[in-house]
């Protein structure tokens, strides 16, 4: 073994064969820093380059763009609260926070080098369990899928900010949205509306970008100051991000085993695996005051844990040819492109091949996770700059990541109407990770209870490893909720004193979702059984909690927990605009867009809002304005993305 695993090393080390994994990993940096694209994207680029090239420097490539997307995806979701990739979203959460208080090179530093641990130790693990990670893999049916799900779901304690009871709405509310399009079992259209666009549900890129891009983009926006509130972005370069990952190492390690697992196991992949990683170290933790305000812990462990799933997906993608997540059944698709069939071949006669496969992801992520802290300090004063000049950037990033999804116009009116809510949920004190939760595992939960409920019947729950998973779900909510104190007393003292306005905006959106709930119930009851049996379980599941939370506002009880307005609990003066105001730029941008095109709008867009809002001259406008334009063409260029065609010259 050991002969094969050196031989293996001195093949990578081949100068043309290290040449391609670097490519893959600078592809990888590049593709990782725009947000929305992530593995998939990066990886269907890739594949049309494939045809004649040898095996070796092919896999090479593709591992090192796989392998480096998660850790540069970190860029944006702590420099500017967008989420990078699916893998990345919980890290915006104390990432950009820290990132607001000035201490972005830390973030990015401990994030990177979690990153780091998280890829060796996914690699380490492959290594080892190569052999005999098959019959492990082979222990989850379709009903411990669905408890792995239902064990992501009760994350939602640990998550659920102020209140426990919006958490719970909110993540239904997730649940419901994610049940939009073709039920999995029959393929019944539910909750469509008549509208073409939803018939495959919303895609995942559009729906994460709204809920935490979008509002944080609006409330920089109509602050109008920079991103860092504090006044330095802190001495010592990246050096106290690597101290942090060092005094809690094992929490990474532990949090990287999380990642190994939930990668290991096909369907749940990245899209949950860095909320878990989130939940365990919120649960483990006695005092959780800070996380959400900017914990270094709250950045280590899903850093570590996204990484590390990328080792542990490529269990089942290389020993019998199921994919671990979305990006490997793409890293699959190539495989077969080059010639080369996974299964019981690859611990075989392919076993050279597979180790090549370990050197390149243990490689890449040195490469990319150095190559990332030699950029934070730099990168990271991008937040000092004042917001007027960074959000026609930022707002033109989201929009074209978002349409990339579908190709669709829809695209971005849904990042849009998605946006809107994402904005009244963090106003109004909704858990945004909850919500999240619920609609990433919406799909998976009811599949996998479909063919649970086919294949065993009720007696499902009787199976060892969902009586095992469904304790430690039991376990996981109530430690998330042990020793709970309401962190909310302090700030309802201060809007107790200081509200003077309606609690009408906040009864109104909780109508609102609660209308959303009746409209679910009503569609369920039009399908069949298999249909609508799961958005009706979970539809009358937080009926009476939507209830509850109108009747909270209906009576005013501004004592509890659940009456928060964010904006009410502010100083005076933190806003400098209405609520409002982004979302009418952001639409007539987006109606230009529709008009005449993207690229035309978004050079009106940029000298209007330079010229008007940031009152910037003509020169300092034409050079941002050109700025912004040659970098959006080179990226639509080199990755071979599309824009938006407006209907008057299409």
């Amino acid at each position: 073994m050991l002969d094969l695993v050196l031989q293996a090393l001195q093949t990578l080390f081949d100068p043309a064969n290290f040449a391609y994994l670097i490519l893959g990993v600078l592809l990888g940096l590049m593709i990782g820093v725009f947000p929305g694209l992530g593995g998939i994207a990066g990886l269907s680029l890739l594949l049309p380059f494939l045809y004649g090239m040898d095996e070796v420097p092919a896999l090479a490539t593709l591992i090192g763009l796989v392998a480096v997307i998660p850790t540069s995806a970190t860029f944006t979701s702590v420099l500017m609260g967008i989420p990078g990739s699916s893998s990345s979203q919980a890290t915006v959460l104390d990432g950009f926070a820290l990132a607001k208080k000035g201490q972005a090179s830390r973030a990015l530093a401990a994030a990177f080098s979690s990153s780091l641990l998280g890829g060796l130790f996914g690699a380490i693990i492959l290594t080892f369990f190569v052999q005999i990670a098959r019959p492990m893999i082979l222990l989850f049916g379709s009903a411990e899928l669905f408890m792995l799900a239902i064990f992501g779901l009760s994350m939602v304690g640990s998550l659920s900010g102020k209140s426990l009871v919006k958490g719970i709405v909110a993540c239904g509310f997730g649940l419901l949205i994610g049940s939009i399009g073709a039920a999995p079992g029959t393929g019944e259209y539910r909750m469509i509306f008549g509208v073409d666009y939803l018939y495959d549900g919303l895609p995942l890129v559009v729906i994460a970008l709204s809920i935490f891009a979008f509002p944080e983009i609006s409330e920089l926006f109509r602050k109008d100051t920079a991103i860092a509130e504090g006044a330095e972005l802190g001495k010592g370069g990246w050096l106290p991000g690597v101290k942090d990952l060092i005094q809690h190492k094992w929490l990474a390690l532990r949090c990287a085993g999380i990642g190994t697992i939930v990668g290991a196991i096909p369907g749940m992949g990245g899209s949950v695996v860095d909320w878990i990683a989130y939940g365990h170290v919120v649960q483990t933790t006695k005092d959780k005051s800070q996380f959400g305000k900017g914990d270094i812990r709250g950045v280590i462990a899903p850093e570590s844990a996204n990484n590390a799933k990328e080792g542990g997906a490529l269990m089942p993608t290389l020993l019998f040819g199921i994919p671990g997540s979305g990006s490997m059944a793409v890293f699959l698709g190539g495989m077969v492109l080059i010639g080369i069939e996974a299964g019981p071949s690859m611990i075989t006669t392919d076993i050279d091949l597979t180790y090549t496969i370990i050197w390149s992801l243990a490689i890449a992520n040195v490469l990319g996770a150095g190559l990332s802290l030699f950029l934070a300090g730099p990168i990271s004063k991008l937040t000092r700059i004042k917001f007027s000049l960074l959000a026609p950037f930022m707002i033109m990033v989201i929009s074209f990541a978002a349409f990339q999804a579908t190709k669709d116009m829809a695209d971005l009116w849904m990042l849009l109407i998605f946006g809107l809510i994402g904005t009244f949920m963090k106003r109004f004190g909704w858990s945004r990770p909850a919500f999240l939760i619920g609609f990433v595992l919406a799909t998976q939960a009811e599949s996998y209870l479909n063919m649970s409920v086919q294949f065993y019947g009720w007696k499902m729950f009787l199976r060892p490893g969902v009586l095992i998973i469904l304790v430690l779900s039991l376990i996981s909510v109530y430690y998330s909720r042990k020793g709970t104190v309401d962190e909310n007393a302090e700030l309802m003292a201060k809007v107790r004193d200081k509200r003077t306005g309606s609690l009408l905006p906040q009864m109104s959106f909780a109508i609102a979702v609660l209308a959303y709930v009746l409209i679910a119930i009503y569609d369920g009851f039009q399908q069949s059984f298999l249909g609508g049996v799961f958005p009706l379980f979970i539809a009358f599941g937080i009926l009476p909690f939507a209830f509850w939370l109108v009747w909270i506002f209906y009576r005013e009880q501004t004592g509890n927990a659940a009456v928060f307005d964010a904006e009410q609990a502010a100083e005076a003066g933190t806003f400098k605009a209405p609520w409002y105001e982004p979302i009418l730029w952001i639409t007539g941008l987006y109606v230009l867009s529709m008009l005449i095109g993207f690229i035309p709008a978004i050079i009106v867009f940029f000298i209007s809002f330079f010229t008007l809002k940031a009152k910037t001259g003509w020169l300092k406008t034409a050079v941002l304005t050109a700025s912004g334009v040659i970098l959006l063409m080179a990226f639509g260029y080199f990755l071979n993305l599309e824009f938006p065609q407006g209907v008057l010259f299409n």
